[in-house]
């Protein structure tokens, strides 16, 4: 049986002055495995890489164990296709960049509507530089999901590359990525995953997606601040990546920049040891549809399917909850028959108050939520709130229902 209760004792933060912590999908609270990673990290292996010396053979082994770790994640086929840089942000406009090499004007590329700026703005300003074609698939304001008769409208052989959210950082709508994967290779197209907000939430399998290239960011999972891109090892060999000419020219080095961060690096198995410690104590149940991946990497799928589990019986009654307040709309998938198709990321509008003005006053009773576009601009411009955005709540599985009946208290009171 899942116990809340344990896994809150293994987040010292979360107990901390009574604060209830709903700004998740901006960055969630990190374990004691992963506090106590670093930590060991500074203590027994700092330095940098490449070295003869004890130290620096650590932090060689260290970030290796990091790389198997999140290979395993996200059941990659090779450890050399995972590569570690400051967030995805970054890491995108590096992907960008070198892709941008590869087209032509009059190429096109297809983003949407409901992404996050990350996976809008590398490619709005290779285009601009390059002179290629944007083409979009539009979000239905009703449903809170793609159009996707629209992707197939815009979908054509000019198409390069099609990038798209796995699961929306505003709507908290799961995408179909496997099917739009599917489409853009019928085309030659390059089809690159946005999969941060699904990270937390949703086993990741980048074979059984199909994409090509997957970002995602640990700071979302429980981790440090530090991003994951992955790609197929072809493309990250072939790419004209931007590197300095002393760094070595085998991926996954040649993508990464500079000296890395090896303490959060570190972090980032640390937090994903953490998915295997929850899927071995809770998640035996969710270890099945996972057969086709080693041992260790079905007890972090299932630790994450686990976590999934509460989490969408959770924003069921969060959701149930705010449906009796009337000045109060959400947007977004509400029916709970269709929760599989959405994260525990809860966006809405107030009759009365802004969504700064609801913000401010539920920090008043240290209930921290999110307001505004979190860079969702253009979600915002398609549901009508460009001016203001909307309140943002975020679940995640060391929340619980009595911190969503104090959430309530708090809005009941406005």
């Amino acid at each position: 049986m899942f116990d809340v209760q344990a896994i809150r004792a293994l987040f010292p933060s979360v107990n901390r002055n009574d604060a209830i912590f709903l700004d998740n999908p901006a960055g969630t609270q990190v374990s004691r495995f992963v506090i106590e990673g670093v930590s060991n990290y500074y203590l027994n292996a700092n330095a940098n890489s490449g070295g003869y010396f004890t130290t620096s053979q650590r932090t060689d082994e260290l970030v290796l164990n990091s790389r198997q770790m999140m290979r395993d994640f996200l059941n990659a086929p090779n450890v050399d296709e995972i590569v570690f840089g400051p967030n995805m942000t970054t890491l995108n406009m590096g992907l960008s960049r070198a892709i941008a090499q590869t087209l032509q004007a009059g190429d096109e590329v297809i983003l949407t509507r409901m992404d996050h700026d990350a996976n809008v703005a590398p490619w709005l300003l290779i285009a601009r530089d390059k002179g290629l074609i944007v083409r979009w698939i539009d979000l239905d304001p009703e449903t809170g999901r793609l159009d996707l008769e629209s992707y197939a409208r815009v979908l054509n052989e000019k198409t390069k590359l099609v990038a798209t959210v796995h699961a929306s950082n505003a709507l908290g709508t799961i995408n179909p990525i496997q099917f739009i994967a599917e489409m853009a290779h019928q085309v030659g197209a390059l089809h690159v995953v946005d999969a941060v907000q699904s990270a937390p939430h949703i086993p990741l399998d980048v074979q059984a997606i199909g994409c090509d290239f997957l970002l995602c960011s640990a700071y979302k999972f429980f981790g440090p601040h530090t991003g994951i891109l992955w790609g197929r090892y072809d493309l990250l060999e072939e790419l004209p990546a931007y590197k300095v000419r002393p760094a070595k020219n085998k991926s996954p080095y040649r993508w990464e920049t500079g000296t890395p961060s090896f303490e959060t690096i570190y972090g980032t198995a640390k937090a994903i040891d953490y998915f295997q410690w929850l899927g071995e104590h809770y998640g035996q149940a969710h270890r099945a549809p996972f057969t086709h991946m080693s041992e260790r990497a079905q007890s972090i799928h299932a630790g994450v399917a686990v976590s999934c589990e509460y989490e969408q019986q959770l924003v069921g009654y969060l959701l149930e909850q705010l449906a009796t307040l009337p000045a109060i709309r959400v947007f977004g998938i509400t029916d709970p028959a269709e929760f599989a198709d959405r994260v525990p990321t809860v966006i809405f509008a107030h009759d009365d108050y802004t969504s700064h003005q609801v913000a401010e006053h539920l920090a008043k009773s240290e209930i921290y939520v999110w307001s505004g576009n979190y860079y969702a601009l253009e979600v915002m411009e398609r549901l009508g709130y460009a001016a203001h955005g909307l309140v943002r709540v975020g679940l995640v599985h060391y929340n619980t229902y009595h911190e969503v009946d104090r959430l309530m208290e708090a809005l009941r009171a406005l």
